[in-house]
């Protein structure tokens, strides 16, 4: 007959053998082999009624007993095809549970998806490639609006945000001001602020 051992049973054999011809303890082929004493007590009792077979995992080959049954799998790969192409797992096993009634875990169907071709986990995607966008040509032509919060007068006055315009043709700062929060109100004010001081060049572009 032929037996199927790990790397690791092997090396139990003279162990056990050892304890059964009672030249080591189980104490101690429990530690050689990194296992309990009542899992020592265990093998000896395999390796006398099946020899060297006994050592081997008896569910080796089987099924496992939690396993979920294949007619389940392929309904519920069906639906996903069918229903949510795109879904991520952890939305996909929710909307299972919710619409369908089947639960399921994520990591369990993060698996099936990935071998049926559903997902990609993102270690395996290639990474994009952004092109680069080029500035703009004249002064004025795109002005760029970013709020920074931050303690600027280094708690001599409350923090604040700081509303900044930038020239995206040649990074110049068209405008800023101080402002308790980024609000919208706040965004239309200083807009308004910039209008005005560049009302020139802001109807130079418009007439364009």
């Amino acid at each position: 007959m032929l037996v199927t051992m790990s790397n690791k049973e092997p090396q139990r054999l003279p162990v056990i053998q050892a304890v059964i011809e009672k030249r080591l303890r189980r104490r101690d082929a429990a530690a050689q082999s990194q296992l309990t004493k009542r899992q020592v007590q265990r093998l000896m009792y395999r390796y006398r009624e099946s020899g060297a077979a006994g050592l081997t995992n008896a569910r080796r080959g089987k099924p496992g007993a939690h396993r979920i049954d294949d007619a389940l799998r392929c309904q519920i790969l069906t639906l996903l095809r069918e229903n949510y192409v795109g879904f991520g797992p952890t939305l996909a096993a929710e909307k299972l549970q919710e619409r369908h009634g089947i639960a399921i875990s994520v990591e369990m169907l993060r698996c099936w998806m990935t071998a049926d071709g559903l997902w990609i986990p993102h270690a395996r995607r290639q990474p994009k490639i952004y092109q680069p966008r080029q500035r703009r040509d004249c002064l004025g032509e795109l002005i760029k609006i970013d709020g920074s919060h931050d303690d600027w007068f280094e708690e001599r006055a409350p923090k604040s945000c700081l509303l900044v315009y930038i020239d995206d043709a040649t990074g110049r700062l068209m405008h800023l001001r101080f402002c308790d929060s980024e609000s919208a109100f706040d965004y239309m004010t200083v807009t308004r602020e910039y209008i005005d001081l560049h009302r020139k060049s802001v109807a130079f572009y418009s007439d364009i």
